[in-house]
């Protein structure tokens, strides 16, 4: 029995019964006080976030992974990067394996520096896919986003991931939530899938209902209710598969075609589900951001997602292709509307 996995049942279960659950909510009692000890010492200004000399919006949720940050991140950088801004999108690095202590240019926003295994599978894929914009790695988001500013210029700045990461001012606070999980059982981790409680919902300016479907009345409804529910400016990020092309040769895969899907992410049957017109042998899942080896490939044709497939463009394989994704986002609404 994978725990994780276990874990990760429990968390989307609200009926889940037994004595794991009963250690998970004692767990989360101690993890809930010092969520709230925190955001009150914030709330009250006794601790004082740092500012720094650039426009600073973040990007993040209240639940753990799989939630569709990235794409979003994207979005938000391209947009300023067209209106001529510097833009840099500052991530903590998880699943790299360069060091988070130091201040790491994964791109300055011309080259790449480093390979995803080294980087991290989300902020290689933000380089690789957000032109123009340097992504920078850091467990001090503070020193890098000076570091930015100083070194290169930058005056708009998104953080990957940042709605908990309190030590750094924001002029934004955007979430995200998915359409289909929402908020699982509604229980802080480790019982649940929640970071906080749903009282942060006042420091939120945005929230982003992600809709991974080809059906969006759910996602739309729910954009209506949680806008009220919670007062807040609600938008809708409806994402669907476009293509299946293969990582060496860009050909796309046929229809039809037998295959094996693998993927290291945090809610894995979106992807299962957005490869119907596939005839899939076999499905794989890893941990979130697990670093593969190519031993690990069955033979075959595999098809994985853009995440994972940066991780296996070194392979001596030609049978590997990415499900790429198209969003629908208003990244101009969400910015610059302010009515509630």
């Amino acid at each position: 029995m994978n725990i994780k996995t276990e874990i990760t049942k429990i968390h989307y279960n609200k009926n889940a019964k037994g004595f794991l659950i009963k250690l998970l909510e004692f767990a989360s009692i101690f993890y809930g006080i010092g969520s709230r000890l925190k955001n009150w010492l914030y709330d009250q200004n006794i601790l004082k976030p740092e500012k720094v000399n650039a426009f600073v919006i973040s990007v993040g949720n209240l639940t753990t992974g799989g939630v569709g940050k990235t794409p979003v991140v994207s979005e938000i950088a391209k947009y300023f990067i067209l209106k001529g801004e510097k833009t840099a999108i500052i991530s903590r690095g998880y699943g790299g394996k360069l060091s988070n202590k130091n201040i790491n240019v994964i791109s300055d926003g011309q080259k790449i520096y480093y390979n995803a295994n080294l980087a991290g599978d989300e902020p290689f894929w933000l380089a690789e896919n957000t032109k123009g914009a340097a992504v920078i790695t850091s467990k001090n988001r503070y020193k890098a986003c000076e570091y930015a500013i100083e070194n290169l210029g930058v005056t708009k700045i998104i953080l990957d991931d940042g709605f908990q990461h309190r030590k750094l001012y924001r002029d934004m606070d955007i979430i995200l939530m998915d359409s289909e999980k929402c908020f699982g059982n509604e229980k802080l981790l480790p019982a649940g899938p929640l970071r906080e409680g749903i009282e942060s919902f006042k420091r939120v300016n945005k929230l982003v209902i992600v809709s991974k479907n080809t059906d969006h009345t759910r996602a739309e409804k729910l954009a209506r209710i949680m806008s009220k529910k919670m007062n807040v400016k609600t938008f809708l990020c409806k994402t669907e598969p476009d293509s299946v092309y293969n990582i060496k040769t860009g050909k796309f895969l046929d229809e039809g075609t037998a295959v094996t899907a693998i993927c290291a992410i945090g809610q894995p049957e979106q992807f299962f589900n957005f490869l119907k017109d596939y005839n899939i042998k076999e499905k794989i899942t890893f941990d979130d951001h697990h670093i593969y080896t190519e031993n690990e490939i069955p033979d075959g044709v595999i098809i994985t997602t853009e995440k994972d497939a940066v991780k296996m463009h070194n392979f001596n394989r030609s049978d590997i292709y990415a499900l790429k994704l198209k969003i629908n986002i208003d990244v101009e609404g969400i910015l610059h509307d302010t009515d509630n």
